[in-house]
């Protein structure tokens, strides 16, 4: 991947979600029944890219839990993230509003929510042994992002045209589950699922995924190609990607999702032991877990 690059996309402002990585949060947020406990406070990680929808169900889970907010436009994902709806007028919003404060640097919370980022990140463990940082004992992360077969059709368009891939590789779930626990993170569990959109040409599919982000691996086009070469790719996509039975070309989308939990520091090993209640306490819960 292209770092420099990379680093400028994750710097462009913006005030929408991506319609995918709503779905996406969506699907996500039907795992939190999964947990049992519920955190008292969780950060959510750059929401306007993850998803705003996203984070109204989250919110819906956690009705009395104060969210931090972590983003690089902080100033613009803190108004999105208290008035998703701009339903100034309800009182409910207004109390929930104030559940909203941006995360501080030594932020800890018991769940991190991460949605459809870490697929655009050129260093992923650091961010994960940051998101690692801002987890507190036995709390958890979620996270969500594209896996190695997306856009495998269109893929194979560009090869067999000769050009460079339309898009850096993506990381294989195992290699999550691995670099998790290379952070620190125990229990890691890594689901995945194919999403088949389809679309009536090639020019709303190009919009589409220019929403969804930007080709960052370092071996593509240099320079912006013209519109004969735009032209050409078009063609290239109405003739070489499959059709459903209606016509509409078809775009497969892999989709990672992964939680992990962040264990109790392990003891140094010693003759004699010392331990607190409130460290017992925490090694049973994490036991009957």
């Amino acid at each position: 991947m292209d770092v420099v690059a990379a680093h400028r996309w994750q710097a462009g402002v913006r005030t929408e979600s991506p319609w995918l990585h709503e779905e996406v949060a969506s699907r996500m947020a039907q795992r939190l029944p999964w947990f049992r406990e519920k955190p008292t406070s969780w950060l959510h990680w750059e929401p306007v890219n993850g998803g705003l929808e996203g984070q109204r169900k989250v919110r819906e889970w956690l009705p009395q839990a104060k969210c931090h907010v972590s983003a690089r436009h902080l100033s613009l994902a803190l108004e999105a993230t208290r008035n998703p709806a701009k339903a100034f007028w309800n009182p409910a919003q207004w109390t929930r509003s104030r559940q909203v404060v941006a995360a501080a640097p030594d932020a800890v919370v018991g769940m991190l929510w991460a949605n459809m980022a870490l697929h655009f990140e050129p260093l992923p463990q650091t961010l994960l042994r940051k998101w690692f940082d801002h987890i507190a004992t036995d709390g958890f992360l979620m996270f969500s992002c594209l896996g190695p077969d997306s856009l495998h059709e269109l893929r194979q368009v560009y090869r067999q045209a000769g050009w460079p891939d339309p898009a850096h590789a993506f990381t294989d779930m195992h290699d999550w589950g691995d670099m998790l626990v290379h952070s620190g993170f125990a229990e890691p569990v890594m689901d995945m699922e194919r999403i088949t959109l389809s679309y009536s040409g090639a020019a709303p599919l190009l919009a589409d995924l220019r929403g969804l982000g930007r080709n960052l691996q370092s071996g593509r086009f240099r320079g912006l190609r013209g519109r004969a070469w735009h032209d050409q790719l078009k063609a290239a996509i109405e003739t070489g990607l499959p059709r459903d039975q209606d016509g509409r070309l078809l775009l497969t989308f892999e989709i990672i999702y992964g939680h992990a939990f962040k264990p109790l520091p392990k003891p140094v090993a010693k003759p004699s032991q010392t331990v607190s209640v409130e460290e017992m306490r925490a090694m049973l819960r994490s036991n009957r877990r």
